[in-house]
């Protein structure tokens, strides 16, 4: 994961476009006037940096947590994201436990049952035109009741998230009470596929809602999702299999005496 993180901010300064617009207008006021020769070329004071470096850099850090404190609809949207995401790194411990104890599952099969979650994923992708055109119909039926045209709202990035927390709850039980051997193993691997998509349904929904709500600060918003879910992805996998381990003793402890274990 850091090769792969490493790579990807290379990948980022060296191929992708500055994009933020006052940082752009700078930038074109300097040439143009590097140009012509002319200082008559400047942009309006509100689009120049009025604080250091390090001082954005410090709002920057700041900035996210304010959101998550003081706004009740990003911090909600951030827990639920980050539940998931903490369930999901939980499934990376539950597989091995699961497919080698009732399955007999060798290492490298267990790891092509993860092929499930990537297919849930993947078709929850493949859905993303028919959530762009229902987006654009909820636009067009605003324009209709007496809207703005062209005028949007952020919770029309919604029925995404609505779906998705429909099918997670559905993924998890069905892997969860599919996972004994008198099952297919199929079976809770297409659990964890429709939790898949429940989860891609989620985060994506939440992401381009969080950038519609908060469009000046879409990048505070998406940098406290980010510190909400990598938070708990981090601290759920700590009582997962470990679980395993410490309970069962426990559990055997109180039901037959300290002498029968």
């Amino acid at each position: 994961m850091l090769i792969w993180t490493s790579i990807s901010l290379i990948a980022t300064i060296v191929f992708v476009p500055e994009t933020y617009r006052p940082v752009l207008l700078l930038r074109k006021a300097k040439r143009l006037g590097d140009q012509n020769n002319e200082p008559r070329y400047h942009v309006a004071n509100n689009f120049k940096p009025k604080d250091s470096v390090l001082r954005t850099v410090m709002w920057s850090l700041i900035r996210p947590l304010q959101m998550l404190v003081f706004e009740p609809m990003c911090l909600l949207l951030c827990l639920h994201s980050a539940v998931l995401l903490g369930i999901l790194y939980l499934f990376f411990g539950a597989f091995p436990l699961v497919f080698t104890t009732n399955h007999d599952f060798n290492l490298w099969q267990v790891g092509l049952t993860f092929l499930g979650l990537a297919t849930g994923i993947i078709c929850g992708i493949a859905t993303t035109p028919f959530w762009q055109v229902n987006y654009k119909r909820l636009i067009k039926q605003r324009e209709e009741n007496g809207g703005e045209i062209g005028g949007s709202e952020p919770e029309y990035r919604l029925p995404q998230v609505m779906v998705g927390s429909v099918l997670v709850p559905v993924g998890l039980f069905w892997f969860a009470f599919t996972t004994y051997k008198k099952f297919h193993y199929m079976l809770p691997i297409i659990g964890s596929g429709i939790f898949g998509m429940g989860v891609f349904f989620s985060f994506s929904g939440t992401w381009t809602f969080l950038v519609d709500a908060y469009p000046v600060y879409a990048a505070s918003a998406l940098a406290a999702n980010s510190f909400a879910r990598s938070t708990f992805g981090a601290i759920f996998p700590l009582f997962g299999v470990q679980s395993k381990h410490f309970l069962l003793p426990s559990l055997l402890l109180s039901v037959n005496g300290p002498y029968s274990v």
